[in-house]
């Protein structure tokens, strides 16, 4: 960037180099240097009083890094954005895509219950359809991978968990939910998701070979007489998506641009507006995306941003489109500061 200049996108908005400077200098000084000692780290944040023992991957902490893109150009960058990190939740938000490729396919729709296209016991006599799941209001109870559903305390964390219900009257932020959803999807597709998303959306894009997809070490299904890997839809118990700021930040660039990479319809534009759009029990929540039409829960950040959150935000994925804005921040401090100095140098 240069000093005193600003720099207009194709839709009209404006970036103010010098505040976004100003931005990154100080909003992105902290990081949570105790995740440097994963296993310790995560066991401060898994407050489950049982089956608390990690069964996936782990990957420490390398620092504070982040990336701002604007205009579909990289314009900002902090520590090494080339690392991968542990994506926590925000791994939700890629499996989302996964679904989408799967809905893009003809394979999926939201509407259906799974158990009419899927013969799987775990599904048998449920009206679970797509939706619930991608939506986290399935109100499944059950044991996936060794894990009980009750066993999630994050599932009590927005008040907002009704246990007993039919599907789609209760939300819930549940791993265990979330990983029937990859369960179901690899299944439904034939193979692991890692393989899916490398194929049909990370290579494509031009994203390094740096990243990667784990479950746990029990998380396998067979299909068509092959035994694959079922990937987690976060890091609960470890797992989960390990990609660098640059990388995720290529598919916020990819939502952003409503699913085209250059002359490649990737994912169906059809596909966000549905990922986009609230949810009836949480209308801040879409289809595994955070939405902050209600500053919910970005309270200092634009109404018009869509998000990928994991552990309690220290890993953001970002995307505005009135301000043709796509900002990726792993391990960072005080994101709700960034976010707001960030938005305030683009006047869309």
């Amino acid at each position: 960037m240069t000093a005193g200049r600003s720099t207009t996108s194709s839709s009209g908005a404006v970036l103010d180099e010098v505040r976004l400077a100003e931005a990154i200098a100080a909003g992105t000084r902290q990081w949570t240097e105790a995740a440097a000692d994963m296993d310790t780290y995560l066991a401060g944040q898994v407050a489950d009083a049982s089956h608390t023992e990690v069964i996936g991957p782990l990957l420490a902490a390398s620092g504070g890094s982040g990336v701002v893109r604007f205009a579909g150009r990289e314009v900002a960058t902090w520590g090494d954005p080339s690392v991968p990190e542990m994506a926590f939740s925000a791994t939700k938000s890629v499996a989302s895509a996964a679904a989408g490729i799967a809905y893009d396919a003809g394979l999926l729709v939201p509407e259906q219950r799974v158990r009419e296209v899927l013969d799987l016991p775990e599904f048998a006599g449920r009206d679970i359809t797509w939706e619930h799941l991608l939506q986290q209001t399935s109100q499944w109870e059950g044991t996936l991978w060794g894990k009980p559903t009750g066993v999630d305390v994050q599932s009590y964390r927005e008040g907002t968990e009704v246990h007993g219900t039919p599907p789609g009257q209760g939300w819930a932020y549940n791993d265990v939910r979330m990983n029937l959803l990859t369960y179901a999807l690899t299944v439904l597709l034939g193979r692991s998701l890692d393989d899916v998303l490398r194929e049909k959306v990370m290579t494509p894009l031009g994203a390094s070979s740096s990243w990667s997809w784990h479950g746990y070490r029990n998380s396998f299904v067979e299909v068509n007489g092959v035994s694959v890997p079922v990937v987690s839809g976060g890091a609960h118990w470890g797992g989960g998506l390990f990609i660098s700021a640059a990388d995720l930040a290529l598919v916020g660039q990819l939502y952003l641009d409503g699913g085209r990479a250059g002359d490649n319809q990737l994912i169906s534009a059809e596909w966000i507006r549905r990922s986009w759009s609230p949810c009836t029990v949480k209308p801040e929540y879409g289809y595994l995306w955070w939405l902050n039409d209600d500053r919910k829960p970005w309270p200092a950040a634009p109404s018009t941003g869509r998000s990928a959150r994991g552990n309690g935000g220290r890993h953001l994925l970002w995307i505005d489109p009135p301000r043709d804005l796509v900002l990726c921040s792993r391990w960072t401090g005080h994101v709700q500061r960034l976010l707001a100095t960030v938005s305030a140098a683009i006047t869309p």
